[in-house]
C-alpha cells in the first residue's frame, strides 16, 4: 500500500528482481491506479532483460489483497527536511489505522509490515487496528540503522562489511541505541579493536542518527537504503530463513523489562512472522537509553491512539 510512492515502487521492483515471489500487488488509491499501471509496465520491461517472470497487479480494490502472504504499508505523508518522524504521527496514524482494518478484513492470514513513519508508533497502531497477533505485525524498525552502522564501520577502517557484526535497537529515530558493547569486528570486541585502529565511534554514531536528514537535505528523500532493507526483510520472511534482524515489534517484557510499546529489537523472522524476540545483554548505559526510548515512543503512541479514538 503506497505503491506509487518513492519507497513503495522501489521495494516492488527490488523484490521482483530478487525473484522470490510470484506476484506483487501494487495497491494504490483510485486516483493513482493509472500511475501504478505505468510503473508495472516499466518494471516488466526491466524484468524481461533478466528473464524474470513476476506478476505485477496494479489495483485499488482491497479484494485483490486476498491470499497475500505479506502486506507492506508505505503510505503516508513523507518526511521533509527539518521534520522529525514524530511530526508525522497523527496524520499517518489515520492512514495506517484504516489500511490495517482493511487488511484484517480482506487478508486475515497476512503478515503486516510497516514502513510508514514514525514506524514504531505505526506498528502499534496497525496492531491495535488489525487485531492480529503481534507476531504478524512488524515494523522495519532499526534494520536499516543497523545496516548503516555496519557500513560506516566497514568504510572507516577499510574492511569487508561481512567482518562487522553490530546492531541498533530502540526507536527508529533520535532515540536509537547502537549496541556498541556487543559490536565485534573480525570477532574482536569493538572496545579492544579501537585501541589498535583509529575509529571515531562518537562521530559515526552521530552520523547514524542524522543519516536520514542528511540524505533528505541533499536529494529530497531516502530511497535505495530503505527499499533494499524492506525488500531484505520481506525476502527473509517469504523464504522462511529464520535470520535475526532488528525489527519493530510490540514488547511485553521480553527485553529490558519494557512493556506495551513497539520498539526495534532483534528477532528471528520466519514465514509466520516473528518466531522469537532474541534476548540480549546491554550495559547499563544502553539499557537506560533503551528504556528512555521506550518511554518517549510510548508517550507518542498513547497520544496517537487517544486521538484516533476521539476521531472515530
Amino acid at each position: 500500500m503506497g505503491s506509487t510512492g518513492v519507497i513503495g515502487k522501489n521495494v516492488a521492483f527490488t523484490l521482483a528482481r530478487a525473484d522470490t515471489v510470484d506476484e506483487i500487488v501494487l495497491f494504490a488509491r483510485p486516483e493513482s491506479v493509472d500511475k501504478a499501471k505505468g510503473e508495472s509496465f516499466d518494471m516488466y520491461d526491466a524484468l524481461a532483460a533478466e528473464d524474470i517472470d513476476c506478476l505485477l497487479t496494479p489495483t485499488s480494490d482491497f479484494e485483490d489483497l486476498k491470499y497475500s502472504a505479506i502486506v507492506l504499508i508505505t503510505a503516508g505523508i513523507p518526511r521533509e527536511e527539518g521534520m522529525n518522524r514524530r511530526d508525522l504521527a497523527l496524520p499517518n496514524a489515520r492512514i495506517v489505522d484504516n489500511y490495517a482494518r482493511e487488511i484484517a478484513k480482506h487478508a486475515p492470514e497476512a503478515i503486516i509490515l510497516i514502513a510508514t513513519n514514525p514506524v514504531d508508533v505505526m506498528t502499534t497502531v496497525a496492531l491495535k487496528a488489525s487485531g492480529f497477533d503481534k507476531k504478524r505485525v512488524i515494523g522495519i524498525g532499526n534494520h536499516l540503522d543497523s545496516l548503516r552502522l555496519k557500513a560506516y564501520f566497514s568504510r572507516q577502517i577499510n574492511i569487508n562489511s561481512s567482518e562487522v557484526h553490530t546492531r541498533v535497537i530502540g526507536e527508529h529515530g533520535d532515540h536509537m541505541v547502537p549496541l556498541l558493547s556487543s559490536t565485534t569486528i573480525g570477532g574482536i570486541p569493538l572496545k579492544y579493536f579501537v585501541k589498535a585502529v583509529d575509529i571515531e565511534v562518537p562521530r559515526l554514531v552521530n552520523r547514524l542518527k542524522n543519516a536520514g536528514n542528511i540524505i533528505i537535505s541533499k536529494k529530497g528523500a531516502t530511497e535505495y537504503g530503505p527499499s533494499y532493507a524492506i525488500s531484505n526483510l520481506i525476502s527473509t520472511i517469504i523464504t522462511d530463513s529464520h535470520k535475526i534482524l532488528t525489527v519493530s515489534n510490540y514488547l511485553e517484557g521480553e527485553i529490558g523489562d519494557v512493556y506495551d510499546v513497539s520498539l526495534g529489537v532483534p528477532a528471528v523472522l520466519s514465514k509466520k512472522g516473528v518466531a522469537m524476540i532474541v534476548p540480549i545483554h546491554m550495559n547499563d548505559f544502553e539499557l537506560n537509553e533503551f528504556r528512555q526510548a521506550a518511554s518517549i515512543v510510548k508517550e507518542t503512541t498513547d497520544e496517537v491512539l487517544q486521538s484516533l479514538n476521539e476521531f472515530e
